[in-house]
Parts: C-alpha cells; sequence; structure tokens
C-alpha cells in the first residue's frame, strides 16, 4: 500500500465548492482507500491505496464529481513527495504561512515566472511540481496572478509539512 496526499482544487474557499470533511472521507472511504484521515477543511486528505497514482487521482475525481455534479480538481502526491517538496523548499527562512507551494499536475512550464502580473515583493521559485511563492507582505495583500497555476493548488508550508508528517506517520 502507497500513502498518498490528495489535494483538493477550489473546496471551501470563498464560499465555493461546499465539502464537509466527513463527505470527503466517506467518499474516499467507499472508493476503497484506507486509513483516510482529512486536515482542515480546505480539501486535503491523506490515504493509503494499493493502486497506481493515476487511477487513484481518476477515482477520487469520478467520486467528487458524482457527489458534487461538476468536476472537481485533484492532484495527487506519495508521501514520499510531499517530504520532497518540504525539504526543497527555497524559502526555509520565511514565515511557513506566508510561504506557499502552488501544486500542478506536471513540471512548471519554463515560462511561468516570465509571465505573472501584479509582481510585488513576492519571490518564486520552481520545484519539480510546484512553484513556491513567498509573500513577505501576506498573500491577502498581494495582486500577483500566476497563469501557469491555474489548474493547480496552493497549500502554505504548515499544511505542506503536516501532511507531509501524517503521510510519513
Amino acid at each position: 500500500m502507497t500513502t498518498y496526499i490528495a489535494l483538493l482544487r477550489a473546496v471551501n474557499v470563498g464560499g465555493t465548492g461546499k465539502l464537509p470533511m466527513s463527505e470527503l472521507r466517506s467518499l474516499c472511504e467507499s472508493a476503497g482507500f484506507a486509513h483516510v484521515r482529512t486536515y482542515i477543511a480546505s480539501g486535503n486528505v491523506v490515504f493509503e491505496s494499493a493502486l497506481s497514482k493515476a487511477s487513484v487521482k481518476a477515482e477520487l475525481e469520478r467520486c467528487l464529481e458524482d457527489y458534487a455534479g461538476k468536476p472537481v480538481g485533484v492532484l495527487i502526491r506519495t508521501g514520499k513527495e510531499m517530504a520532497a517538496v518540504v525539504a526543497a523548499n527555497p524559502f526555509k527562512s520565511a514565515a511557513p504561512n506566508r510561504t506557499v507551494a502552488l501544486f500542478l499536475d506536471g513540471p512548471p512550464p519554463a515560462d511561468a515566472l516570465a509571465n505573472v502580473s501584479g509582481l510585488q515583493s513576492e519571490e518564486m521559485a520552481f520545484g519539480t511540481h510546484e512553484i513556491y511563492v513567498h509573500y513577505p507582505n501576506g498573500i491577502g495583500e498581494s495582486k500577483l496572478k500566476i497563469p501557469a497555476a491555474k489548474t493547480g493548488t496552493a497549500r502554505n508550508m504548515n499544511t505542506v509539512a503536516t501532511l507531509a508528517e501524517w503521510a510519513a506517520a
């Protein structure tokens, strides 16, 4: 069995995509995932499965679409991949609640940082399948738009570290 972390996109953010975490746990259990745990209400779930990463993603997306009546974006990382995201954070000295990993399905496009708008004091760097962003003035004050991250989802480094810890336990 492999430990996976699923990160749901646009769930319980700004009044859209309402999904109680108890429902998310039930959906994952009905899909055959084991040891299911959710973390905060923004669509983070850690579980075990014998399925491949691609099969886990497809099954969870199918269950969520059946539940919500519309597609729900899902990004999947293994426990080891999530630990690597924590280790590769280029902004380790910055406040973890002001630094995010924007999770993508594939490697960031080479021109991803060149095509941003609204850049002020933010710092950005590429990860393997992530874009790291440090928001020194807080994300709420930022006007930064990153077109390459449109289909991705962001988690602050506190959340990323907790998910990696849970996956390793």
